[in-house]
């Protein structure tokens, strides 16, 4: 019965796949364009069921943060790399707490086991600096 449980362990352990955005906590800078701050992410997905994901900028009380970037939801195919800017007004990067990334689910594609997933990145000591 031990082993019947290791193995079912490490079988959900392997079924369980998720995208990935680095850095983890990313640090604002000044941009070119005056007024705003940017940092680079980079998102990795690993998920064969899914290729949208969408971006949100968010407070310490998951409140939306106005903020720009080429695409709010990009394509981003199986096992593929996608680097995007991310800029945030001078006046909000004291607010702006979280980067999060988020699956989109076609309906179409919908399935009872399909789960949505959200991987957030938190900037440097806690706050936008």
């Amino acid at each position: 019965m031990k082993i019947f449980i290791i193995v079912v362990s490490l079988l959900l352990a392997n079924a369980t796949s998720a995208h990935e955005m680095v850095p983890t906590y990313p640090k604002l800078e000044p941009s070119f364009m005056e007024g705003l701050h940017k940092t680079t992410m980079t998102m990795f997905n690993k998920r064969a069921d899914v290729d949208y994901y969408e971006i949100g900028v968010f407070d310490a009380n998951w409140i939306p943060i106005p903020f720009v970037t080429n695409y709010t939801v990009f394509k981003i195919p199986y096992l593929s790399t996608v680097s995007f800017d991310v800029f945030i007004r001078d006046q909000d990067i004291n607010n702006a707490e979280y980067i999060c990334s988020r699956s989109k689910l076609k309906k179409s594609d919908r399935t009872r086991t399909s789960v949505s997933s959200r991987i957030c990145s938190r900037f440097k000591n806690g706050s936008g600096e």
